[in-house]
């Protein structure tokens, strides 16, 4: 879906304009694409209070946790790194409640919120372990049992998430918003979809005619989205399908000093508040690792084959005009505001 306003903006401005302090926070990618490079535009602006959701508890979480972003998290996994990573020990200290779900929960919650509904049933096993008995912020709202209006029947449900913000890494998008994703889906649609506003980052911005002739990528319309950030390397060091794989040796370098709350400033210092902004950020590390090492990320092509998605009745010609009612698009939306049927 096109719009007529380009929706092109830098990090910087992306975040101070659509993050406040308080948010919730939810951070789109699930095990690919992590959005590092808005995480860290998130450290640089130093938003605060925020309760961050996320079903990876990837790298970006870390970086967040440690530049004390964070009061409350809401999440299925917490990646432990030997049981001494910034959300660890920051759950140990007190300084972050997390309340934790099952996958299962957590992206019915995304999908309750995607659809406009205020819940969604889930499994009932979940009663009989401590998912259900053991809660923290949320207390009686983490979740509720219910009668089904049907067979009289328990059924335990879970509220919808509707987070106040989505940050999330694509491969490409156009200038509009219309944002393209593939690979390993989890819950990147509807945690961009439940959300109130949609920051995207992208390997490349592309003209709105390569993203209409693949329609069958667009998980995020223009409509939705708020600002849209052309991010090269927007994931790094996480992969990117189509574009590159994990840097392995410098996550595995970052992942190592965040178990430690020296080393974890260390690394804030020299590639968060050290960078200006990302741009800065790839080229000290091309300073320090040289353009071979970056360029052995990339993945070689293995394009999927065409999709014919002809239609022997297209409702527009060539020069914009309806085939069935012989008017443009634009005649059409002012009969609609004629009649009080048209809405921004």
């Amino acid at each position: 879906m096109s719009n007529s306003n380009s929706k092109i903006m830098s990090l910087k401005k992306a975040v101070s304009e659509n993050v406040k302090d308080g948010d919730e926070l939810i951070l789109g990618n699930y095990t690919l694409s992590m959005c590092v490079a808005l995480a860290s535009e998130v450290i640089r602006q130093k938003k605060r209070h925020l309760t961050v959701y996320s079903q990876s508890s990837h790298i970006d979480l870390e970086y967040l946790a440690a530049g004390d972003c964070i009061d409350k998290i809401v999440t299925n996994f917490i990646s432990v790194i030997g049981g001494t990573g910034n959300v660890i020990r920051r759950m140990k200290s007190g300084e972050i409640e997390v309340e934790e779900y099952s996958n299962f929960h957590y992206n019915a919650r995304l999908q309750a919120g995607m659809y406009g509904y205020s819940f969604m049933p889930v499994l009932e096993g979940a009663v009989h372990t401590d998912l259900f008995n053991k809660r923290t912020f949320m207390g009686e709202n983490k979740f509720k049992v219910i009668k089904c209006p049907y067979t009289g029947k328990d059924i335990l449900t879970v509220p919808a998430a509707n987070p106040d913000v989505c940050i999330v890494h694509v491969q490409r998008a156009d200038k509009y918003g219309n944002a393209q994703y593939w690979g390993a889906m989890g819950s990147v649609q509807a945690a961009a979809l439940a959300s109130k506003k949609i920051i995207v980052s992208c390997e490349e911005i592309v003209d709105y005619e390569i993203v209409r002739s693949s329609p069958h990528n667009t998980i995020i319309p223009a409509y939705r989205t708020n600002a849209v950030v052309e991010t090269k390397y927007g994931a790094h060091p996480t992969p990117v399908a189509g574009y590159y794989r994990n840097d392995q040796f410098f996550m595995d370098w970052g992942f190592g000093l965040m178990t430690t709350d020296k080393g974890s400033k260390r690394w804030l210092d020299e590639w968060i508040y050290g960078c200006e902004d990302h741009d800065t950020y790839i080229e000290k590390y091309l300073e320090i690792f040289g353009s071979d090492m970056l360029d052995s990320l990339k993945y070689k092509p293995f394009y999927s084959a065409p999709v014919n998605y002809g239609s022997p009745f297209p409702p527009w010609d060539d020069n914009g005009i309806h085939t069935a009612l012989g008017i443009k698009y634009e005649d059409i939306e002012k009969i609609m505001e004629k009649e009080g049927i048209f809405h921004e």
